[in-house]
């Protein structure tokens, strides 16, 4: 069986068990670009290591000051 248009790759997936289904979803979700640059992740990840620093070494904002910033950032 060859398929070859969009309508016939649809006819066939809607033929597909779940589990077929579910594999080919996997498959494709990692066929795409990565939403971020591997530069941006190793940033992303330096930043959170540094913030899980400063947290355990007392540097951070308490939860309740964050919440009250976050409002007042909302509300400009």
């Amino acid at each position: 069986m060859s398929v070859s248009t969009v309508a016939e790759i649809q006819e066939a997936i809607e033929r597909l068990s779940a589990t077929d289904r579910a594999a080919l979803t996997a498959w494709v979700e990692s066929q795409e670009e990565p939403a971020m640059s591997e530069r941006e992740e190793a940033a992303l990840l330096a930043s959170l290591k540094k913030a899980e620093r400063e947290l355990e070494s007392g540097q951070g904002v308490a939860i309740e000051e964050v919440r009250t910033r976050v409002a007042n950032w909302a509300t400009r």
